[in-house]
This record gives C-alpha cells, sequence and structure tokens, in this order.
C-alpha cells in the first residue's frame, strides 16, 4: 500500500511541477509517462491488473488535478485565455515582432 501512497504523491507533485513551468500541452507528454512508470512499479510490486489499473487511474486523476490547481493558483495566471484567444499580448507580454513596440 506504500507503494500506491508513493505513486499518488510524486503524481501529483509532477503535476504540479508542470504547471509552474510548462503549458497544458506537455501534459499529453507526462500523462503517458507517468502511466507507463506507474505500471512498472506496480508490476514489479506485484499488484494484479484488477488493483493495479485504479491505482494508474488515480495517479493521472491526482496528476492532472495537481496541473489544475497549480494552473490556477500560479502568479502569472490573470485567471483568463484572453491571451489564447484573441492573440493579444497580458500586461507582462510584448508582441514577438522586432522593431516594434507598441
Amino acid at each position: 500500500m506504500t507503494i500506491a501512497f508513493t505513486l499518488l504523491l510524486t503524481s501529483t507533485l509532477v503535476g504540479l511541477a508542470t504547471s509552474l513551468y510548462f503549458r497544458v500541452w506537455t501534459l499529453m507528454l507526462v500523462s503517458p509517462l507517468i502511466a507507463v512508470l506507474a505500471v512498472i512499479v506496480l508490476q514489479s510490486d506485484g499488484y494484479a491488473f484488477a488493483t493495479g489499473a485504479p491505482i494508474v487511474v488515480a495517479c493521472l486523476a491526482f496528476n492532472q488535478i495537481a496541473y489544475l490547481a497549480g494552473a490556477l493558483l500560479s502568479p502569472e495566471n490573470d485567471g483568463s485565455m484572453a491571451e489564447e484567444i484573441d492573440g493579444i499580448p497580458g500586461r507582462h507580454r510584448k508582441h514577438k515582432v522586432h522593431g516594434q513596440d507598441e
């Protein structure tokens, strides 16, 4: 049971760290890695499929919930997706056009 709690804690911390440094698209790379590593650890410890599969699903869920919490609580988050939608930079960013400042 200690292995399961360790996997859950590790996947939660990875999700939180990912939210602080990377965008949401990084979860497409991190989630399969977490699933594969969790399966390898659980199989090496002797867990059967029926007991290991819910733990892997919980690891992925904890990872994504931690990413969401970290992204919402990040000091760089202005609370909206306006920059992503209309391309207008936020209050801390500029357009990436050389020789042009607005």
